[in-house]
């Protein structure tokens, strides 16, 4: 990135690199060295064990040999928008200004591109801290649409994602998401309605409903992220 491009303004620099507004002046965020290397461990264990909540990641990381109680291991889960698989998922509560559609991919073929679109957020780790990563994905083809890192969460770095996607590739009959405040909020749905694409969304705690991005995050994380040490968003990109 540099401010003095005779050519590329910044905000024309970040939509070539997928990197969201705010990620240009990324900092480290606030967590103590100790906490990152917990993180960077909790997120090597929950892609083997998806269904570990708090209580088990704490027992996990104590047989380690780690000093991580489960309040914790809670809120670093939590940081990281970790949510374990359910054999009975219970029904996350909704948000009072958000609505929560139902889920329509049960017994559904996907036979075609564009017929359903899937989307989530992974935590990514940095040398000194850690961004956020959206990416927008076809269920038919598996192919990436689109992406965007942010060093927040707010739904903002989601919506341009999708805009991008939906500009690129048109309109898919289905896009399915988890219930995560992003995803809910009027920013992201509006724009689905506004394009006329119905709206799916997973029962909390069904990692195996959005299970083609996961796969994703599985390989990106093994094959790249846990492989380099990234300084910045750009380097991570």
């Amino acid at each position: 990135m540099k401010n003095d491009h005779p050519d590329l303004s910044l905000r024309r620099q970040c939509s070539l690199l997928s990197l969201a507004r705010s990620t240009l002046y990324y900092q480290p965020r606030g967590e103590s060295a100790e906490n990152l290397k917990f993180m960077a461990i909790i997120d090597r264990q929950f892609l083997e064990t998806p269904w570990y909540g708090s209580r088990q990641m704490a027992r996990h990381m104590q047989r380690q040999g780690h000093k991580c109680g489960r309040h914790r291991v809670r809120r670093l889960m939590k940081l990281m928008r970790l949510v374990p698989i359910y054999q009975e998922p219970k029904t996350s509560r909704k948000h009072p200004e958000h609505k929560i559609y139902p889920y329509l991919l049960k017994d559904l073929p996907i036979t075609r591109p564009n017929q359903v679109w899937c989307t989530d957020i992974s935590y990514i780790p940095m040398r000194r801290g850690f961004l956020y990563l959206v990416a927008i994905m076809d269920w038919h083809s598996r192919k990436v649409l689109s992406w965007r890192l942010s060093n927040s969460m707010d739904a903002g770095f989601c919506v341009e994602a999708l805009k991008e996607a939906l500009a690129g590739y048109g309109t898919p009959e289905i896009f399915n998401t988890d219930q995560g405040s992003q995803f809910t909020s009027t920013d992201f749905t509006d724009v689905l309605r506004d394009a006329t694409v119905k709206i799916s969304m997973d029962g909390r705690g069904r990692w195996i409903d959005n299970r083609m991005i996961e796969r994703l995050w599985r390989s990106l994380k093994y094959e790249c992220v846990y492989l380099n040490a990234f300084e910045t968003g750009s380097e991570a990109r």
